[in-house]
């Protein structure tokens, strides 16, 4: 017997790696999501899987900065109506039951997008639990990104890749933190996307987004991933990130598809000269 589509792709997955759009699922209501499962679930989890801070922030906010709220991980979730926060729990595709919703979610992609899709690799689930009015600061992923909205309502204010710099892409893709200096001038370049229970919002990698949490508590389920075009686009930010640092002016990442691949197997090169040193 057929399985019922988790995700309503088509025919919007036309637009993946390249634009936001939203679609339906039907993952909303599923019991591993429930309040007193999370809370399992962040008991469980290794500290490194489990991130959270105060949810009253600014939509520019220095990482260093981030407030805290004293709470544990499950008591955040215990307590996620009045406690003002906003929490991650990451990387759940290690627990079986979630990996099985990831699989099912990317199957559904690649048949979707076969050709966008190619070279699907890195597969990562998280969950998103958040307090009534909590902020995600401006930021951006390396991922692609699914956002599927299980509980709660929120505002995805999604902007271009043009508003960023080449040395902000740069950075982020050589190690630095995922948060942006928001600027109001870009506040025309973005899209409000309303997310509710049974809707997921596809956001490609590096698009700059910020999140406002509506008067409920929310949860949220992001499948992500990476692919062959994504790792190449890493990949040549990367290397421009060196040429910059050596005082040279490297062509944009994305004006010339031969030099972007160049860029590619330069890092892939350097990459493997680098494990081999270290492994001697």
């Amino acid at each position: 017997m057929t399985k019922t589509a988790f995700l309503d792709l088509e025919p919007a997955a036309a637009g993946l790696g390249r634009k936001s759009f939203l679609v339906g699922h039907r993952l909303a209501g599923h019991p591993l999501f429930g309040l007193p499962q999370l809370v399992e679930l962040a008991r469980t989890l290794p500290p490194a899987q489990v991130e959270y801070n105060a949810g009253k922030v600014p939509v520019t906010l220095d990482p260093a900065q981030t407030p805290r709220t004293g709470l544990s991980a499950e008591e955040t979730i215990r307590r996620i109506e009045h406690c003002s926060s906003w929490l991650v729990l990451k990387n759940v595709e290690r627990e079986p039951a979630y990996a099985g919703l990831l699989e099912r979610c990317l199957a559904e992609v690649r048949r979707a997008a076969p050709l966008a899709a190619a070279g699907m690799r890195q597969p990562e689930c998280f969950i998103f639990v958040s307090s009534p009015g909590a902020v995600t600061p401006y930021h951006m992923d390396p991922e692609e990104n699914f956002l599927l909205q299980l509980r709660g309502r929120k505002t995805l204010h999604v902007f271009e890749r043009s508003v960023l710099s080449e040395p902000e892409v740069e950075r982020f893709f050589s190690g630095a933190h995922r948060n942006l200096v928001y600027r109001d001038e870009h506040a025309a370049s973005s899209r409000a996307f309303k997310l509710a229970p049974g809707l997921a919002l596809h956001l490609p990698v590096i698009m700059p987004h910020w999140v406002q949490n509506g008067p409920e508590v929310s949860v949220s389920f992001s499948v992500t991933f990476r692919t062959t075009a994504s790792a190449r686009m890493a990949h040549a930010h990367r290397v421009n990130a060196a040429l910059r640092r050596w005082g040279l002016r490297p062509g944009r990442v994305g004006e010339s598809a031969l030099r972007d691949a160049l860029k590619h197997f330069v890092f892939r090169g350097f990459a493997r000269a680098a494990r081999a040193f270290a492994g001697a």
